[in-house]
């Protein structure tokens, strides 16, 4: 299995974030949206997926702050000590409610939108709602 760093597609926030990954933080995972991945092939659910960024590989998965410091641990040198200090258990354990207060606001934050606050069931719905009228 490829390292795998899956992000919501349908949130602009996570997208720009995502963009910015891309652009900066050079890794040999393979960054995507999780609405466009093999969940099953990853061993992820959507449930996981929805609520939290993750990092798939083979006998590895981790979700919100503790995947991106897999993620930093995996990328130039001189972004791996941030990774390992994200990764110490009191600086994640700390990670983890500034990782929910961000995720539960991101429809507030610089590039959001009002999709970013809905889950994909909710977005269904509303797709389908659309489609009807």
């Amino acid at each position: 299995m490829t390292r795998t760093f899956l992000y919501d597609g349908d949130c602009a926030f996570c997208s720009a974030s995502a963009r910015f990954l891309k652009r900066h933080i050079r890794t040999d995972a393979e960054v995507v949206p999780w609405q466009w991945a093999d969940l099953d092939r990853l061993g992820v659910t959507e449930e996981e997926a929805e609520s939290a960024v993750v990092w798939a590989e083979t006998g590895l998965t981790k979700a919100g702050p503790d995947a991106i410091a897999v993620l930093l641990r995996r990328a130039q040198w001189y972004w791996r000590p941030v990774g390992g200090v994200l990764s110490l258990k009191p600086v994640s354990r700390l990670a983890w409610p500034v990782y929910r207060l961000v995720a539960r606001n991101r429809h507030r934050l610089p590039g959001g939108t009002a999709a970013c606050s809905l889950t994909q069931a909710q977005r269904d719905r509303l797709a389908e709602a659309e489609a009807a009228s």
